[in-house]
């Protein structure tokens, strides 16, 4: 087992990477200090873990709470869910909530535990590739809103991240693959050197080969980590976490959550902002094509849906936390493995970029 730490001050905490950590309950137990613990999860999920964890936690007051799977689940309604079982059981300030399962699960846990009774502490367990290298990390929390992605939430860090690489062997292959282009992400946005790796060890990593897998995780999480801990509340560098997210989440919103995988969506986000990068004269046609290679090698669409226009991408990513003013503010690359966030984004030089993939 690797530990790492996300340094936050008196709010810092570990996380864990390993294979086979949720069959050494010490680790978990070690971060869970009150007697009342309710497990939020899936109904994807829990019929693979729920019975492994549970056994854990002996002599402490456990509920679960097994939701629908999907990212059209991450609502209000959803969240009202976890209040009310929580107030069913009685479960008072100091109960920990525990987050098993993806990407989705962990948004909309840590957003309960930040409103519950103005605050609870809350673990990660992350069972996704994408939710392990990523949205685990960092104590970002939200629910979706029709208008908007992630557009109701709070910065909520967790107690801690336990991250079982064996949890990805039931992973089927479309989620794995989502999963890689947020790895992909962290190679683009600052670590260069990373970027190289991936294009050498791709198809390693899609044999789900153990050693492969796992150093793209840590090292996916140390950048995540790294920046995390300069910039909580991003107001600044963590904002480049979001490369291809302004594109991607207006294709998850266009089409209707639950339509495509949100690292399905972050892969055509990335294309079009490097293609935006070259039109900014920051990348070479050579970049782009590269970005765009290893993608597709990770097995990700690289193209928009057909049904989504100019209009409509503009019409979405103009409701975006980045933006000031009234202007959309993108995550660009000033090369591959910098990124950065202009004030401005020519408008002309965005449509020509959404009527080129609209064509693609």
């Amino acid at each position: 087992m690797r530990n790492l730490t996300v340094s936050l001050g008196e709010r810092s905490y570990p996380i864990h990477i390993g294979p086979g950590i949720l069959n050494r309950g010490s680790t978990l137990l070690s971060h869970i200090d009150s007697n009342q613990v309710m497990v939020v999860t899936n109904d994807k999920v829990a019929p693979l873990y729920l019975d492994k964890l549970t056994p854990l936690l002996e002599g402490k007051l456990v509920d679960s709470l097994i939701l629908p799977d999907g990212e059209q689940h991450k609502t209000m309604e959803s969240a009202m869910l976890v209040f009310d079982a929580l107030l069913a059981r009685k479960f008072n300030r100091n109960a920990h909530l525990i987050a098993l399962g993806g990407g989705v699960i962990g948004d909309l846990t840590g957003f309960a535990a930040a409103c519950y009774q103005r605050g609870v502490p809350f673990v990660q367990i992350p069972t996704t590739l994408l939710a392990q290298v990523d949205s685990s990390v960092g104590g970002k929390t939200a629910v979706n809103h029709p208008r908007g992605k992630n557009m109701i939430g709070a910065f909520h860090q967790p107690k801690c991240v336990i991250a079982d690489l064996s949890t990805l062997d039931t992973l089927d292959d479309r989620e794995l693959s989502a999963g890689l282009a947020e790895v992909v992400k962290y190679g683009l946005i600052r670590d260069e050197s990373f970027f190289l790796w991936l294009e050498e060890h791709m198809e390693a990593l899609l044999r789900r080969d153990p050693e492969a897998l796992g150093y793209a995780i840590e090292r996916s999480c140390v950048n995540k980590a790294e920046v995390v801990a300069a910039d909580e509340r991003e107001s600044g560098e963590r904002a480049t976490l979001n490369l291809g997210h302004t594109f991607g989440h207006a294709i998850e919103t266009g089409l209707g959550y639950g339509e495509i995988l949100h690292g399905e969506a972050v892969a055509i986000g990335i294309c079009q902002a490097a293609d935006l990068s070259r039109r900014q004269g920051w990348l070479g046609n050579e970049d782009v094509e590269r970005i765009a290679s290893l993608l597709r090698r990770a097995r990700l669409p690289t193209v928009p849906p057909a049904k989504l226009g100019t209009e409509d991408f503009l019409r979405h990513m103009a409701v975006d936390k980045k933006n000031l003013e009234g202007r959309i503010r993108l995550i660009l690359l000033e090369r591959i493995g910098k990124a950065c966030l202009p004030m401005g984004v020519d408008v002309g030089l965005l449509r020509a970029t959404l009527d080129e993939y609209g064509r693609a």
